[in-house]
């Protein structure tokens, strides 16, 4: 099976301007291809994640990885996929963003040797002079055809920014400059980035001849990268500051049953044919290949160590046994009234629950236990012994959270 023939078993690609010219040049590693990520937040998400792997594969194969980071698209907003208009942030905030993407980006992409490269499109969009861009570039654009695109469609009858609308300009510039700058020749990206993706290539062939070999795959999202790692309580980040190694498990251990042998495929480096052995697996063994994507995925976002510890606290969990590296709330005796501290007050502290009409909801519902017993009764407190020894909290069947008195 060559690279470009495991990348369509695995479900990773949707579509192709050209399949036979793509495939020869991944399959025989001549591929400088780029991938842009939103400097939006100063982590990487799980919504990254297959974007990440996809680059790291390609890499693997010989072929060179271009991490393009939108500073530059960034001070404008992609309407794709919204229904509002991004906030805007400061350059500063970007530069901060960026910065702490590449570190994130080093663990899985050799940047080494010019191996792979980081390149920021604030370095040519920002210096851009609008009259003369407008002059060089605007003409090799239809605005009918830019309004017919779904990214534009969708947002027509709420409101779309003639800011916005300019996005599509600016993502078809950078594969252009890329082309140019670095011979970048493939772009990747995201279902919904299929209409700004075509129009970089078209650029290309306008502005350089038919001849120019530039190439456009879309990714096949996964549900769980759709939902952009949206969970009850924020985002799944990629940054143990942000998303324990333990809650990164849990994330990937809780997944929908339907989606687990399509994460395995698209993000994992397991081989198809172990993946494809899972296909009849159900109940017990359904969840032991979540047990085999969770543990997976830790391993190689955080380490093997902390991929081991989170299994053995979830399963010691589930188990009703010990807590080993379950996240943790440290609280003081100021947290106290008259030596005892109630479960609405642990609820919130702990980040559980959002407030202490959250908690009470919760508790009245039947979604609350502390250490394996259901709590019934929003009066229910526990004194300074107790919370010394740490109590257990439970909310719904995935959120923990271990309080303990300083």
């Amino acid at each position: 099976m060559t690279l470009y023939e495991e990348l369509v078993a695995r479900g990773l690609i949707a579509q192709v301007t050209s399949e036979k010219e793509v495939s020869d040049l991944i399959n025989n590693g001549k591929a400088t291809f780029y991938i842009g990520f939103d400097p939006t937040a100063d982590s990487l998400h799980v919504g990254h994640f297959m974007a990440l792997m996809l680059m790291r594969r390609l890499q693997k194969a010989g072929n060179k990885p271009i991490a393009l980071i939108g500073g530059g698209t960034a001070m404008i907003g992609d309407p794709s996929g919204r229904t509002d208009m991004r906030q805007m942030m400061t350059r500063e905030t970007i530069q901060h963003n960026c910065d702490c993407f590449k570190v994130q980006m080093s663990k899985f992409i050799d940047f080494s040797d010019d191996k792979a490269l980081m390149v920021n499109n604030a370095d040519w969009l920002l210096d851009l002079n609008y009259v003369d861009f407008m002059r060089d570039i605007g003409p090799c654009f239809s605005v009918n055809n830019m309004l017919r695109a779904d990214c534009y469609k969708q947002r027509m009858e709420k409101g779309l920014s003639f800011l916005e609308f300019n996005y599509m300009l600016m993502q078809s510039y950078d594969f252009y400059r890329l082309y140019l700058d670095k011979g970048c020749n493939m772009q990747f990206g995201g279902n919904d980035q299929w209409s700004n993706m075509l129009g970089g290539t078209e650029l290309i062939r306008k502005k350089l001849g038919k001849d120019a070999h530039a190439m456009t795959i879309t990714l096949l999202l996964t549900s769980e990268g759709k939902k952009m790692g949206k969970t009850a309580g924020g985002a799944v980040w990629l940054d143990p500051e942000k998303t324990s190694p333990y809650e990164f498990y849990q994330y990937w251990r809780n997944v929908e049953d339907a989606d687990v042998l399509n994460c395995l495929r698209m993000l994992t480096e397991l081989p198809l044919e172990q993946i494809n052995e899972m296909s009849t697996w159900k109940d017990a063994k359904l969840n032991e290949a979540k047990e085999i994507l969770a543990f997976e995925l830790t391993k190689l976002v955080h380490s093997e160590e902390d991929a081991v510890k989170a299994q053995e606290t979830a399963r010691a969990l589930f188990g009703g046994g010990g807590t080993a590296e379950m996240p943790t709330t440290e609280i003081g005796m100021d947290a106290l009234t008259d030596g005892k501290a109630d479960i609405i007050k642990l609820l919130v502290l702990s980040g559980l629950c959002s407030s202490n009409g959250d908690a009470r909801r919760n508790i009245q519902q039947g979604g609350v236990s502390a250490n394996d017993e259901k709590v019934t009764d929003i009066s229910v407190s526990f004194t300074e012994s107790q919370l010394r020894d740490g109590v257990v909290l439970k909310r719904g069947k995935k959120n923990f959270n271990r309080i303990v008195l300083k």
